[in-house]
């Protein structure tokens, strides 16, 4: 066992021929950010005595960044390249690394050098403490106010308070994942800025810590205002996972209510129709009258079903043993919401 190690990996994982540590670093138009990045990974985390692999997700960049990577790669077998045809998002290039990754730990970040890699055995360490998942803080952001910063401090503040997992810099790519609970957790459009959101459906323990950010040395930020409509979508989409997933039965209850009183108006309209000898709309109003009963039964039925799915899993997960570093058994832990 190597001393580098403190916790943050799964042994039975690299047993398997896992590995411990598998860092990954979504890029686009970065090629003058891929060599000194990769320079200050490697320090960063030779030093722990670990076996680690490097991944870069070549997001369809325009200029040289897969060949600076594809270059890095051919002189050190831990760098591998994952390159898309086109620009399809921070989200979707992260998805690829992830589903790539052969470590038991991950760790995400920016291309961009604005990201320290000297944060990284800071957040393994804090990973070893037992938690599923830690987040970077840039405390001291160097941005711009009103472009950059002010609205990241808004957006922090609309998404603690609409999902109710207080994550001071939901922004921050800088962030280490335990591979199981990462590996499970489904990502789209804008949805890397929810990973801590998601994975409290998943019950984990999350931990944010203060990390360097530095000013930008090459190129230009891909950020903008424009995201802004992105992220307010995506946040809706969020709170409707978080809702149904806590309370999957009362989700379905309403809109079956709603059915059921429809179910019933119509009933009482054909009955009073045909008390007053009106038969040219009884039969269509029964035959609505049976549709939304019948609409409101599956609702309901659909609802149970989602209930007790949710709970069987719910129980399943929690009866699963945490398994740290040296292989013991540790208790199951609570979620971080």
């Amino acid at each position: 066992m190597t001393s580098g190690r403190q916790g943050w990996t799964d042994q039975a994982a690299v047993e398997r021929g896992a590995l411990d540590l598998s860092v990954i670093v979504p890029a686009f138009d970065e090629e003058a950010s891929v060599g000194p990045l990769y320079q200050g990974i490697i320090a960063a985390v030779e030093p722990l005595g670990v076996t680690f692999e490097l991944i870069f997700v070549d997001d369809g960049s325009r200029d040289r960044t897969f060949a600076c990577c594809a270059a890095l790669a051919a002189t050190d077998p831990r760098v591998k390249v994952i390159k898309f045809r086109r620009n399809s998002g921070q989200t979707a290039a992260m998805v690829a690394g992830i589903e790539h990754a052969a470590g038991a730990a991950l760790v995400t970040m920016d291309a961009d050098l604005q990201n320290d890699p000297a944060d990284i055995p800071n957040l393994l360490a804090k990973l070893g403490e037992g938690y599923d998942l830690v987040v970077g803080w840039r405390h001291q952001r160097q941005d711009r106010l009103l472009s950059r910063r002010l609205p990241s401090v808004l957006a922090n503040r609309l998404i603690a308070i609409v999902t109710g997992v207080d994550i001071k810099d939901n922004g921050c790519s800088l962030k280490a994942y335990r591979a199981g609970l990462i590996k499970r957790v489904p990502l789209y459009s804008e949805m890397h800025r929810f990973i801590p959101a998601m994975s409290s459906l998943a019950g984990a323990r999350i931990a944010q810590i203060r990390v360097n950010h530095r000013a930008r040395r090459f190129g230009r930020s891909k950020y903008g205002l424009s995201r802004v409509y992105r992220v307010l979508a995506d946040l809706i989409a969020i709170k409707t996972l978080l809702l149904f997933a806590a309370r999957p039965l009362s989700s379905f209850a309403g809109s079956a209510a709603l059915a059921a009183a429809l179910s019933l108006a119509c009933a009482l309209i054909a009955i009073d129709d045909a008390l007053l000898m009106d038969s040219s709309s009884v039969v269509i109003f029964i035959g609505v009258s049976i549709m939304f009963g019948v609409l409101s039964l599956f609702l309901v039925v659909n609802g149970l079903i989602a209930y007790l799915i949710y709970h069987a899993a719910s129980a399943g997960s929690d009866a699963r043993p945490v398994r740290t570093w040296n292989g013991q058994q540790a208790e199951p832990q609570s979620g971080g919401r």
